[in-house]
């Protein structure tokens, strides 16, 4: 067959963190237990009154809603928002197929092919596909360890900014690092937006997994710049409902919204049943939100705690989301994770993890990293580094000293 794929096709990676799936499966055949410590699928249980409205709500047909969403869906969101201080109203909020196709309409959007979107690496590794979807080229600023993640001095971005430079993209709490950027942050890349005519896209889904005691601020934060943020949202992580694929998008730019729209009104709606599940999930009190959280500083605590215990290791301990990037003693990233699943087990077990360099776009960044998602009962974060510890110990490409 002489016929080629386009050029989108083959220059699209593997997902770093699916791409080892396969090797996962050899394992378990084998009789192998794994620890999934790759992927942010929680496993606390999705609220029952997800179920309970898919069981009692549901209309005797089941056919197409509105492309922007069930109005009732628009309510909730738009609710949810204004009760934790964000001013969206509910002919603001878009409902989309999971947070990413609100990330990809953004970029749709805002960038023509050959446009450029400045995201700071690492970051969630979808981006990549994203923009490669849109014809976008991401522009990376490379942040460190060693500051815990934060955003530069906004000289430094400004030297990344060019004539095609069309928007920001920023994660708080960040995947994959788990770094809670700060209301001063915020403000900076909000004006700088408005100073130099660009876009904000901010990728908020894990606004509630927060260690601190308090709410991280939304970009939303920044009134100069409201006219300018597009903010996607999710209920994946929020209500550990991932499968359900339902998200949203949500600007004050009423010319943003009409364009995203139009994309809406191409794919005809998201899910009916799964929005009538999903507007329950957005009644629920704060009490749900903290015994959430709870559980999940202790996982945090306990994969750090574990971490620190591997010589070498470098990380900084995660202020929200459920994940953290730790640079290991090893050669490769890549060979090591699936040298788990392959070549490695201690009693029977093993533990699966997210080669790091999959979230940069810096070629060769990230080698030595992998990331770790903490969505494990804390004893299996426990043994889980255990593995990893005694892993690095005997792994071929260990760089121990």
């Amino acid at each position: 067959m002489t016929t080629t794929l386009s050029q989108r096709a083959l220059d699209i990676p593997p997902s770093p963190i699916r791409k080892l799936l396969p090797f996962e499966l050899e394992a378990r055949a084998r009789g192998t237990q794994v620890f999934k410590l790759n992927i942010g699928q929680p496993d606390v249980p999705t609220p029952r009154r997800f179920f309970e409205a898919l069981n009692t709500d549901l209309p005797p047909v089941l056919g197409y809603g509105p492309s922007q969403g069930l109005p009732e869906f628009q309510q909730a969101v738009a609710q949810y928002y204004q009760r934790i201080g964000i001013p969206f109203e509910a002919h603001e909020i878009m409902a989309t197929v999971g947070g990413s196709e609100a990330l990809f309409f953004a970029f749709l959007a805002v960038a023509n092919p050959g446009d450029e979107i400045i995201v700071f690496e690492p970051f969630y590794t979808n981006y990549i596909g994203f923009a490669i979807y849109a014809g976008v080229k991401l522009v990376p600023f490379t942040t460190r360890a060693g500051n815990g993640f934060h955003l530069p001095e906004r000289a430094e971005l400004e030297k990344l900014i060019t004539p095609r430079t069309r928007a920001i993209l920023v994660c708080s709490p960040n995947n994959p690092t788990g770094t809670v950027l700060t209301r001063a942050e915020l403000e900076m890349i909000g004006q700088l937006a408005v100073d130099r005519d660009l876009f904000v896209i901010s990728d908020e889904v894990y606004r509630e997994f927060a260690y601190d005691g308090q709410l991280p601020p939304s970009m939303m934060v920044v009134e100069q710049a409201r006219d300018r943020v597009i903010l996607c949202d999710s209920i994946s992580k929020r209500f550990s409902a991932c499968g359900a694929r339902i998200g949203n998008l949500a600007t004050k730019n009423a010319q943003v919204f009409q364009s995203v729209l139009r994309f809406g009104q191409a794919r005809l709606c998201p899910a009916t049943a799964e929005q009538m599940g999903a507007i329950t999930l957005y009644t629920l009190g704060p009490d749900y939100y903290e015994e959430v959280r709870s559980e999940y500083k202790a996982r945090r605590d306990a994969i750090f705690e574990g971490l620190m215990a591997i010589p070498q290791v470098v990380c900084q301990k995660p202020a929200g989301a459920f994940y953290i990037m730790a640079q290991l003693p090893i050669d490769d990233g890549d060979r090591f994770a699936q040298w788990l699943l392959t070549d490695f087990e201690s009693g029977g077990q093993t533990v699966m993890v997210a080669p790091g360099a999959g979230f940069y776009a810096t070629a060769g960044a990230g080698k030595q990293e992998i990331r770790l998602a903490y969505v494990l009962e804390s004893a299996h974060c426990r043994r889980a580094m255990e593995l990893l510890r005694e892993a690095v110990q005997v792994y071929p490409g260990s760089l121990l000293k």
